[in-house]
């Protein structure tokens, strides 16, 4: 492409159309008539040549060149993976959302590999945030009014497959055992969190088992779960710090296997997970039991959008302090 100051005198339909405006263009009342970035069919230079000014600057577009939005099109489209769909073309920008309730997926290595090329930009929510249906997890835009194609099939080649993508919820049935100590009202509210954060997540609800305070009744309580058919199990309002608290003893009575004891975070910093066999075990730090969020609600959404989670995973919650 190649940029050209256009005198007044000189100028003609036959020059300008076929170019793109690298800057607004005024009417007589200082309003904007013809925006940055216009493509000008025979239309748009005979209103051009209507408005007052003694030059304009303008690009000319060389066999290949891509206007910022036909470029930008095709960026969206390279980016956005399983579970995203490009939506509308505004201020320049093209936006991707959400086609379903799930947690975002950003590929941070192909989209570096996708934004190392000039001109290119594509920015995402934080990697792995629950989102809904509609909600907007991307955006991509060409920074220039206009760019080459081979830069853009480069991007293409870049993110093949996708840089950003919306793993859905699964259908999950959660088990969860609570201190038998709580009063009903106590009981009552803290049942009534906890569906709601399931139930937005896709999940279900069993109901909800209060054991006493011995390892055997927590065990029981967690097999009668188990054949209930929970895929995930809470347990709720053990002293974490507490060794001999009956939630413990009630795991090691069921042979299960701690994959973390306490999370890098906070508030929740006393967050457990552990593996009964093929099940993982979630321990609710008791500030989280009455809806306040917690680590708890980081660590949850993404066993129910199938990941495996292990002491490496939540190790990796120590990035990025609350301000």
């Amino acid at each position: 492409m190649k940029a050209v100051a256009q005198r007044r005198d000189g100028a003609t339909s036959d020059v300008l159309v076929g170019k793109v405006l690298c800057h607004d263009v005024r009417d007589a009342a200082g309003k904007v008539a013809l925006a940055k970035g216009a493509r000008l069919d025979a239309e748009a230079a005979h209103a051009l040549l209507a408005l007052p000014w003694d030059e304009v600057h303008l690009l000319a577009l060389e066999p290949g060149d891509l206007h910022e939005e036909d470029a930008g099109r095709r960026l969206a489209a390279a980016v956005a993976g399983d579970g995203v769909e490009v939506k509308g073309y505004t201020g320049g920008q093209w936006t991707l959302t959400a086609t379903r309730r799930g947690l975002v997926r950003v590929d941070t290595a192909r989209l570096a590999g996708v934004n190392v090329h000039q001109g290119i930009a594509v920015f995402t929510l934080f990697d792995r945030q629950p989102v809904d249906r509609g909600e907007s997890v991307a955006k991509a835009k060409v920074t220039p009014l206009a760019i080459g194609g081979d830069t853009v099939s480069g991007v293409e080649q870049a993110a093949r497959g996708g840089a950003v993508s919306v793993a859905a919820f699964r259908p999950a049935a959660l088990g969860t055992v609570a201190r038998e100590s709580l009063e009903p009202k106590q009981r009552a509210r803290f049942e009534g969190a906890l569906k709601t954060k399931i139930d937005w997540l896709g999940g279900r609800l069993l109901p909800v088992r209060f054991a006493g305070a011995s390892p055997r009744a927590v065990a029981d309580e967690l097999s009668a779960l188990r054949a209930e058919g929970a895929d995930v199990l809470i347990v709720a309002g053990a002293s974490a710090l507490d060794p001999l608290d009956p939630v413990f003893g009630g795991l090691t009575l069921l042979g299960a296997r701690m994959e973390r004891h306490g999370a890098p975070a906070h508030p929740g910093s006393l967050l457990f997970l552990a593996r009964w066999q093929d099940l993982p075990v979630l321990g609710m730090p008791t500030c989280g039991m009455f809806s306040q969020a917690t680590t708890f609600d980081l660590v949850l959404p993404r066993l129910l959008a199938g990941e495996v989670i292990g002491n490496q995973e939540i190790a990796a919650l120590g990035h990025g302090l609350p301000r």
